[in-house]
């Protein structure tokens, strides 16, 4: 099998899926160095389902296969977990594998800045500390998640926030009283009675405060108060984003 173009492909029913699709695969294509990357970050979300699916691609391809079958990926979380096991990669761990050299993962929102709001799956610290230790950050999103200046313009839920369970009063409080408009500790749903538990054990809760105009610095104010694992602000963190339209074009943007 060889690696199709992305030019090649016939178009998904769903344009929403060809963005994604055409995000992910470029960013792959563009991003992978297959002589000296090692380490890959595989990360949460709609879109991160293309970037493995791409690189299960590479891993079929004759003049591929050797190297990536070395490749070990790093998973953000359940889902991430099973990307790499069903496309035939090489699953690894953080505890193992500190030093990664290229993360892959989506965003709920991405500004002009390349902050981002992430969490929406409820992944965040795993997310932010498999982006944090990575040497490369590659974010890839379809259009939706494009604000045209500030975080919290087109994705409203609020900021995620991973909490100590015991914490959820209190940390609830100290974010009304930094500005948040709503908070809520996020639920279930139908299929669990209770709060969404993180695969680290934890409450998320869910922190409206509006349009943001300086996240770095309320990153920092939420991450200060006592019982806060981590937000779901990604500051100063990905170094590109690939932007999928719904033609099938692709937008980059770079720091």
């Amino acid at each position: 099998m060889t690696v199709p173009t992305i030019e090649s492909l016939p178009p998904l029913a769903d344009k929403l899926e060809s963005a994604k699709r055409a995000a992910a695969y470029r960013a792959i294509d563009e991003n992978i160095d297959f002589q000296n990357d090692r380490v890959i970050g595989i990360g949460s979300g709609s879109t991160v389902v293309y970037a493995a699916e791409r690189l299960g691609q590479y891993l079929k391809d004759s003049e591929y296969s050797a190297q990536v079958a070395q490749f070990i990926c790093i998973p953000t979380g359940f889902q991430s977990r099973r990307l790499i096991l069903d496309n035939g990669l090489k699953l690894g761990s953080i505890e193992e594998n500190a030093a990664i050299d290229v993360d892959f993962d989506g965003a709920d929102e991405i500004d002009t800045d390349l902050n981002l709001i992430k969490g929406g799956g409820a992944c965040l610290f795993q997310e932010k500390l498999v982006s944090t230790s990575s040497k490369k950050f590659v974010v890839v999103a379809d259009y939706r998640k494009k604000a045209p200046k500030y975080l919290s313009t087109n994705w409203k839920s609020g900021i995620p926030i991973e909490i100590v369970p015991s914490a959820y009063v209190r940390v609830s409080d100290d974010l009304k009283k930094l500005g948040a408009n709503h908070v809520i500790v996020r639920q279930g749903g139908s299929a669990k009675a209770g709060p969404v538990v993180t695969d680290n054990n934890n409450f998320l809760i869910d922190a409206d405060f509006g349009m943001l105009e300086n996240p770095a610095q309320l990153h920092d104010k939420i991450k200060a108060l006592v019982g806060v694992v981590e937000t779901g602000l990604f500051i100063d963190n990905a170094c590109k984003a690939y932007i999928g339209n719904a033609d099938g074009s692709v937008n980059v943007f770079t720091k």
